[in-house]
């Protein structure tokens, strides 16, 4: 490979993350997190300017905030490379699980669990900290621009235990294989869906929105679980399930399909209105234009 000592050198960083104590890491990501605030200039005005529309935050509200919200997202870069240190004993003083008996509820069933999250908290601490605990996990990755970046991202997914599966590719037949032999698949119900997804209302706006959680849920019919995982404020996270999402069904797929993916997504609009510094604000959510919004 051409540029191999990319996975080298990033390699080497993980290496010598994981030998500092966790509490340098978070200070580190804090610092990182202001000077990334102040570099990024495209994403801090898109985000400032996202918030501002959705929830109706003054320009000091909104700044406070994306602040907060970058300081959070460099943090949680930070931490992706001491996932090595994560292990099956150690895994509660990172991360803690609320509500577990609802996870316990619908994995002892044998059955598939279509996870329900979007882009909040340290979502790569998510599947990681699922999978520590015990319950078998699989997830449809985005191929990232950087191939080395994608390479050792890869390598601590699975080093975790969580079986990967690359979006937009054959390996997708895997993942419902994964899902019909009883895995936890986590499904990211916040992004952009382009002109292929359904378009339903998101913090206040018409956005094209993913529907493979509702596809798949309703094909194979496993249960939607709500999983997100919010930093605490002294370090470390919570993940927070909720209950299992009970719908009533028309049986009916274009009925159906539009009516899940509109439910789901007002559970993760939810969590964004009560945790906001903990979201992608600069993500692309709208990038798709509605047809009722060209009209």
């Amino acid at each position: 490979m051409a540029n191999a000592w990319q996975y080298y050198i990033l390699k080497g960083v993980s290496y010598l993350i994981c030998q500092l104590p966790y509490s340098w890491l978070l200070g580190a990501g804090r610092v990182l997190g202001r000077f990334y605030y102040r570099l990024a200039a495209k994403q801090r005005e898109r985000a400032l300017k996202q918030i501002k529309e959705c929830l109706g935050y003054s320009s000091q509200e909104a700044e406070a905030i994306i602040r907060r919200s970058f300081i959070h997202i460099a943090q949680a870069f930070i931490e992706i490379f001491y996932t090595p240190v994560l292990t099956k004993e150690n895994i509660h003083r990172y991360i803690e699980i609320e509500n577990k008996h609802y996870l316990d509820s619908v994995t002892q069933t044998g059955k598939g669990v279509a996870v329900l999250t979007g882009h909040i908290g340290n979502w790569e601490w998510l599947g990681a900290g699922l999978s520590l605990y015990g319950y078998k996990v699989a997830s449809i990755v985005k191929r990232q621009p950087n191939d080395q970046y994608m390479r050792i991202l890869t390598e601590i997914r699975k080093m975790v235990g969580i079986e990967c599966y690359i979006r937009g590719t054959s390996e997708l037949v895997g993942a419902v294989k994964a899902l019909k032999n009883g895995r936890m698949m986590g499904f990211f119900s916040d992004q952009d869906g382009g002109y292929d997804g359904v378009f339903v209302e998101f913090l206040g706006k018409m956005s094209s929105t993913h529907a493979g959680l509702a596809v798949l849920s309703q094909r194979l019919g496993v249960p939607i679980l709500p999983a997100f995982i919010i930093r605490k404020p002294r370090g470390g996270h919570r993940i927070i399930i909720g209950p299992p999402v009970e719908l009533e069904l028309s049986g009916e797929t274009n009925a159906d399909i539009p009516y899940i993916v509109a439910e789901t997504t007002k559970i993760v609009e939810a969590v964004i209105r009560q945790y906001p510094e903990e979201w992608l604000w600069f993500q692309k959510r709208w990038n798709t234009q509605w047809e009722g919004e060209k009209a």
